[in-house]
């Protein structure tokens, strides 16, 4: 049997299904004067610092870093090759197996330090908003929109100076290794794996 619309009803598309939660998504969310983001709290009133900036690599000292492993792993192993020949001599040959096992080392911290800075130097700028308190630790955000981050900082002061204000904001958990970047004023940041910066969705 045939379905009929009731006059003047206009399709009207479905809403597009949610994409399922990822693992990382966490709350980020204002109430009772404390700023949330995910399980860590941070009083309001201990708030002393919103703002953002382009959070980026560490690219001139991850190369400088690897030229001078580099210098340091070629001059040991040299070192230990002219000092093993003299030894083999000496001994008739016995520091060959030393010197295998001296290069297989300078090998391997010579792919670690390649993959080191490969993974600094293909690391991606992020444009973060920062949350500093007056204690050691500090909150962050990411967003492939810089209007969002503008938005939550307007967001944010609004509910230090207003104590009624509250809000919620979905976001993702990024996982930013430290050593890659710059962070900006010398900042320390405390808690979680690592350090822990939530990208907005």
């Amino acid at each position: 049997m045939e379905r009929t619309e009731p006059p003047g009803h206009h399709d009207i598309p479905s809403p597009p299904a949610f994409p399922p939660r990822a693992a990382t998504a966490v709350d980020l969310r204002v109430g009772k004067r404390l700023l949330w983001v995910d399980g860590a709290a941070y009083p309001l009133e201990n708030v002393t610092r919103v703002y953002t900036y382009t959070l980026t690599p560490r690219r001139k000292e991850a190369t400088l870093l690897f030229v001078k492993r580099v210098g340091i792993i070629l001059s040991v192993a040299f070192a230990l090759t002219i000092l093993g020949g003299l030894t083999s001599i000496a001994n008739e040959g016995a520091g060959g197996t030393i010197l295998t096992f001296v290069w297989l080392g300078a090998l391997a911290a010579l792919a670690f330090s390649i993959v080191e800075l490969v993974s600094v130097l293909t690391a991606s700028s992020q444009y973060v908003l920062a949350v500093e308190t007056s204690g050691p630790s500090i909150a962050m955000v990411t967003s492939a929109d810089p209007r969002q981050l503008d938005q939550l900082v307007g967001s944010i002061v609004q509910a230090i100076e207003n104590p009624e204000v509250e809000f919620q904001v979905r976001v993702d958990r990024l996982m930013v290794n430290p050593r890659n970047y710059y962070f900006g004023d010398n900042v320390n940041m405390y808690g979680g794996t690592g350090n822990v910066g939530v990208a907005h969705g």
